[in-house]
């Protein structure tokens, strides 16, 4: 594993956003769900989330998610990911969504 510094971390910028609406996403090469995620001040981004075998979509809505906001928007099929929802990779490749503990502000940023 590649060490970095404090320098490198403050540059990821992690927020806590609301997921709002949830799609089936058909196209993508993997399974997987579009997400419109509310980040507060920094609005609605989307996203594309391969979490379809542990999450439904009814399951998702009003849930708070991790998300990094300031990587470059990322083509995945038809559809401009804005942003990257975090997760914990398990052995079976399935993810488990990060989460605060308790309700926050979105666009709170985690420090």
């Amino acid at each position: 594993m590649d060490q970095i510094n404090w320098n490198d971390f403050e540059k990821v910028e992690l927020r806590v956003g609301t997921i709002q609406e949830v799609e089936d996403f058909p196209e993508a090469r993997k399974p997987a769900y579009k997400l419109w995620v509310d980040f507060g001040e920094l609005g609605v981004k989307k996203s594309s989330a391969q979490i379809t075998k542990l999450y439904s979509k009814d399951e998702l809505i009003g849930r708070q998610v991790v998300a990094v906001v300031n990587f470059p928007p990322r083509q995945v099929a038809n559809f401009m990911s804005e942003v990257l929802v975090t997760g914990f990779v398990l052995e079976d490749g399935e993810v488990v969504l990060t989460a605060p503990e308790r309700a926050v502000p979105n666009g709170t940023k985690l420090a």
